[in-house]
């Protein structure tokens, strides 16, 4: 049975709930989780808002990394990060 989402580009390839998970852990576990994604694969992390949502923000676009979308979801952010190449 084909996957409805192969030909979305910007279908997440996986998803991380962080919410109630502080900083800098949240990060980590979102670089960690980024690393095991091919290039152009997108990650979709669940934040907390407040510093996580600002800082995994600006900590992963400092990996160089692209953070595609950022959207509320009750008390939480969902942000869609794609992996890029980095050496």
């Amino acid at each position: 049975m084909m996957n409805e989402h192969q030909n979305v580009p910007d279908a997440p390839a996986s998803e991380l709930d962080l919410r109630g998970v502080i900083c800098p852990y949240n990060f980590v576990k979102t670089k960690l989780k980024l690393e095991t994604l091919k290039q152009g694969q997108v990650l979709s992390v669940l934040l907390d808002d407040g510093d996580p949502i600002r800082n995994v923000s600006r900590s992963v676009e400092n990996e160089g990394h692209t953070v595609l979308s950022q959207e509320r979801v009750d008390q939480a952010y969902r942000i869609l990060i794609r992996r890029e190449e980095n050496d």
